[in-house]
């Protein structure tokens, strides 16, 4: 059962240096908070946050993760075509060292002299010397990664780079890319929630025993899990309308594993959405990122590091989950298109 001890290498330990913040325990890696921030939100018109949020809350928001000891902030140069970089650039001057930077290359053309040139963009956006960790953001289908990796390769021996990292890749692509690049390819960032555990089938136990890392985004299937919404009370930003999981027909099915999230955030004096990042920490080699609305909101997602479930309660999230069928795919399309023009 995943939580526990696979077979083979001994997965990466946690351990509590600041407050109640868990960091993993790698070889050869920094300090590396498994409680992080996302920020597609900074910059992002899309997220229907507005100028005062980019102007001032995000970074509010950081300088309070950073106190919390969170270390690990994730961007991305496609977030607000690039805004989300410099915002966070901002936020991080004086205190560039308490951080653990990850950004992420679109590889919509990844030729060697464009990821090197769009690397260093990155990096002179965040206004920093270095970027801790730079991800391929999505697999190219065309391109093969022994092209893209030797730009990596480059970024890596000139120390604009410190590791490489990379996004929505299966288990085999995320093989070749490490065999391209002949040097570790530490993380593979996918979309993992207690409504979305695809990484279990291969993913995860790979990591786990190679001492990689899974970065779990959406990692509250974008509030879906914070149990707060209903099939009379559904989001009205256009990112979450364009999500089938908030069609009122799944919304009316998650009820019993609504139910559960409550229930167990009861015996805990917790919220469900804690409940729900506290049962992806409980995975072994996992970071999450949620993002942030606020401070209140980072600091309830912080909490949730300190959250131990039991194994009884991993059980019982999980069977919950598992009874939850969604109508996703294809068969949503239509119901999404009349949510979106509705």
């Amino acid at each position: 059962m995943l939580g526990l001890e696979p077979p083979g290498r001994r997965p990466a330990r946690s351990r509590s240096t600041m407050g109640t913040m868990r960091y993993l325990d790698l070889p050869d890696t920094p300090r590396i908070s498994r409680l992080g921030l996302g920020t597609w939100q900074f910059g992002s018109r899309e997220w229907g946050y507005g100028g005062e949020y980019a102007d001032s809350r995000a970074a509010q928001i950081v300088h309070r993760a950073l106190d919390l000891g969170v270390t690990t902030i994730d961007t991305a140069e496609a977030y607000g075509m690039g805004r989300s970089e410099r915002i966070l650039g901002k936020a991080l001057v004086g205190r560039r060292d308490e951080a653990y930077v990850a950004t992420k290359y679109l590889p919509l053309l990844p030729v060697q002299g464009l990821v090197e040139r769009q690397g260093r963009a990155s990096r002179d956006r965040l206004g920093i010397d270095r970027i801790d960790l730079y991800q391929v953001h999505q697999a190219n289908p065309v391109t093969p990664d022994t092209v893209l990796m030797t730009g990596m390769e480059a970024l890596q021996d000139a120390g604009v780079i410190r590791d490489v990292g990379v996004s929505n890749y299966d288990l085999r692509r995320w093989r070749v890319a490490e065999a391209a690049l002949g040097r570790r390819v530490l993380s593979n960032q996918v979309r993992y929630s207690l409504v979305d555990r695809q990484p279990e089938t291969d993913l995860l136990p790979y990591a786990q025993q190679n001492d990689r890392v899974i970065i779990a985004y959406s990692p509250l299937a974008m509030g879906f899990l914070s149990t707060r919404y209903d099939e009379s009370n559904r989001p009205s930003g256009p990112v979450r309308k364009a999500n089938p999981l908030f069609l009122p027909d799944n919304l009316r099915a998650a009820r019993p594993l609504f139910a559960t999230l409550r229930d167990v955030a009861s015996r805990h004096d917790a919220q469900p959405a804690q409940v729900a990042l506290a049962w992806l920490l409980h995975q072994p080699n996992v970071v999450v990122i949620p993002g942030a609305s606020s401070v209140e909101q980072l600091e309830r997602n912080v909490e949730a590091a300190e959250l131990d479930l039991t194994l009884d309660e991993v059980v019982e999230l999980r069977a919950a989950a598992e009874a939850f069928h969604p109508v996703t795919g294809a068969a949503a399309v239509p119901e999404v298109l009349r949510n979106l023009r509705g």
